[in-house]
């Protein structure tokens, strides 16, 4: 039930959605479930959009609610819960920096 994060590259070739190609730039594993059950339980609308067993796609765009969401969860988090969403808050900053790439959360 753990949900991973991948920060994706986004290439188009002209205005077709065909000519649409993903490429993966770094992932954040959650084979522990803990970013399933903290967003499960996190009672933020964005986070709460993540379905541990479907997926999710965000845009750069869409990353500065996330990333506040994500970030207030830190302070009450357990060391290891709070390391975790560090390396999720990452992705999600290097994702909102650059317009060419989405936040891809994969439920199992």
């Amino acid at each position: 039930m753990g949900v991973d994060v991948v920060l994706m590259r986004v290439t188009r070739k002209g205005t077709s959605s065909k000519g649409r190609r993903l490429s993966q730039f770094a992932v954040v594993g959650d084979a522990r479930d803990r970013a399933a059950t903290i967003f499960r339980n996190s009672g933020k609308p964005m986070l709460a959009r993540v379905d541990p067993y479907g997926d999710l796609i965000l845009s750069s765009a869409e990353m500065e609610q996330f990333i506040a969401e994500a970030a207030s969860l830190i302070a009450g988090a357990n060391e290891a819960d709070a390391a975790h969403l560090g390396q999720i808050l990452e992705l999600a900053r290097r994702c909102r920096d650059d317009s060419g790439t989405e936040l891809h959360f994969q439920g199992d």
